[in-house]
């Protein structure tokens, strides 16, 4: 008999595509799709049912269909669309986590469990380390949003661990997902026709491919392979960084550098606006950047992502077209002017 994979979250475009991608899986005989709303795009083969997994159901439906694999994605920063809250996302990252690790628990069936954690929870601070390995503690902790959300989750799916020894659990931590598909707050953020930017800085940002993402998340629901192992928590990260001001120049997306009161005053005019849902917290990360460290995931879980940073953020870019400046002639123009404002000085001197 082969496994059974129930995978929560898959309104959302990455959840329907890992749903996708985990039935062509040779030892998978079964995959069911949960979600508080019918996705709008396909499951290929997979079974779809409605359900709220912040309510006792989720028990039931291990029971029913006996699953033995859990992949939960539904923990996110943003709600879907135009439904939901803030309020709703926080109590389906926390409450709704909670529902289902106390189902886990009562499924003696259920041998793997696969967390899709993010990066976030690290938060973005002025005297944070340079690099955030899987064991560095930020030096102030997120207070609220969804870093906090992302705390708490993980600190129930530790406990849940401890409770039972006996489920293999792997907890991704996921850089900022890109790609021509991506519905992250980031994606929105590169999209608008000018980049805000705060006075003064110039932030590291990682990406990861939404097509490794769909990779290494099936790396988790399986069985590892020789040499490696994915029980654990892992950063899940893109080689390399990009500065802000490099990805600005290769959208072709002019910035608008402002004090940093002033951008948080803008961002909440774009959220009245529905234009993008940017909150404090992304505001931080483009103040003061975040940088991880992925050697875990290269030499213990045995992944190497296809994409770097660079490459992930050329691949959403290409999806969105050429911005208000073509990115060639935006680049030279930068040159020049960087090369003309020395001979300026000097001449004025």
């Amino acid at each position: 008999m082969g496994r059974v994979v129930l995978v929560t979250g898959v309104a959302r475009q990455l959840g329907g595509r890992f749903v996708r991608r985990v039935l062509r899986e040779p030892d998978v005989d079964r995959v069911i799709g949960v979600d508080a709303v019918p996705p709008e795009h396909h499951l290929g083969g997979a079974e779809f049912v409605q359900a709220d997994i912040r309510q006792p159901t989720i028990g039931k439906l291990l029971a029913e269909y006996d699953v033995d694999t859990v992949v939960h994605m539904d923990i996110n920063g943003t709600p879907l669309g135009s439904r939901g809250s803030r309020t709703t996302v926080k109590e389906t990252n926390v409450i709704g986590t909670m529902q289902l690790l106390g189902a886990c628990q009562k499924a003696p069936r259920v041998a793997r469990l696969v967390v899709k954690s993010s990066t976030s929870g690290y938060g973005a601070a002025p005297r944070d380390p340079a690099v955030f390995s899987e064991t560095t503690q930020p030096k102030s902790l997120p207070s609220g949003g969804f870093a906090k959300d992302v705390i708490e989750v993980e600190g129930y799916v530790r406990g849940f661990a401890r409770r039972r020894p006996d489920v293999a659990v792997c907890v991704l931590r996921f850089a900022n997902v890109l790609g021509p598909c991506a519905d992250s707050p980031l994606a929105e953020y590169f999209a608008l026709p000018v980049l805000p930017t705060i006075i003064g800085f110039d932030p590291r940002l990682q990406f990861v491919h939404e097509d490794d993402a769909i990779e290494v998340l099936r790396i988790g629901a399986d069985e590892p392979r020789r040499g490696t192992l994915n029980s654990g928590t892992f950063n899940i990260a893109g080689d390399g960084v990009l500065l802000l001001s490099q990805a600005a120049r290769r959208l072709g997306r002019p910035t608008l550098p402002l004090l940093s009161p002033t951008v948080t005053w803008l961002s909440s005019v774009l959220r009245s606006a529905g234009i993008t849902d940017f909150s404090p917290e992304q505001i931080r990360l483009l103040t003061h950047g975040r940088v991880v460290d992925t050697t875990q995931m290269r030499e213990t879980l045995g992944f190497q992502p296809k994409h770097s940073t660079a490459a992930a953020f050329a691949d959403y870019v290409r999806s969105r077209g050429p911005g208000l400046l073509p990115p060639d002639a935006l680049a030279r123009t930068v040159d020049r002017l960087a090369a003309a404002l020395p001979a300026r000085a000097a001449g004025q001197n």
